[in-house]
């Protein structure tokens, strides 16, 4: 969701909570994402999984971690002023997420350095947490985003 004006890395405040919204997975969207990414059995065959660890089909978690990652560029990221990612550190998918599952999602200003190589960008640090319909914590990340300054 963009705003009329650019949300610089100056702008971000320690502790602020944003709302990324919710995404829905279907038993179709699992079996499809899994067959092209992840073809393990207990993402792509309905009756292996009922003879699996889960009991039933569930999602990959790159699958979670990549719809998520699209409600985050949906929902946060600034295309105005956002210079990419590093990279994500901690990703932990604790709950599995099966068809039907609804995530809603949030990432919360964990802190924010200025780059010491380049004065006109500075470093996000982010917790991103996702709960499914029962309130569970399902999974969670800790990204790191580059984000230009405000020009002086």
């Amino acid at each position: 969701m963009q705003s009329s004006s650019p949300r610089y890395w100056d702008d971000y405040e320690v502790g602020a909570r944003f709302d990324l919204g919710s995404t829905r997975f279907t038993e179709e969207e699992i079996v499809a994402f899994a067959r092209a990414y992840d073809p393990q059995s207990f993402h792509v065959d309905a009756e292996a999984a009922r003879g699996s660890l889960f009991g039933g089909l569930i999602a990959s978690g790159w699958h979670v971690a990549a719809k998520l990652m699209r409600l985050f560029v949906d929902n946060y990221v600034d295309p105005r002023t956002t210079l990419g990612s590093p990279g994500v550190d901690e990703l932990r998918w604790l709950k599995p997420v099966r068809p039907g599952d609804t995530l809603t999602a949030w990432v919360e200003c964990a802190g924010k350095v200025p780059s010491k190589s380049r004065p006109e960008m500075g470093i996000v640090h982010e917790h991103w947490r996702a709960t499914n319909q029962q309130g569970e914590l399902v999974m969670t990340a800790k990204g790191i985003n580059m984000v230009r300054r405000r020009p002086a």
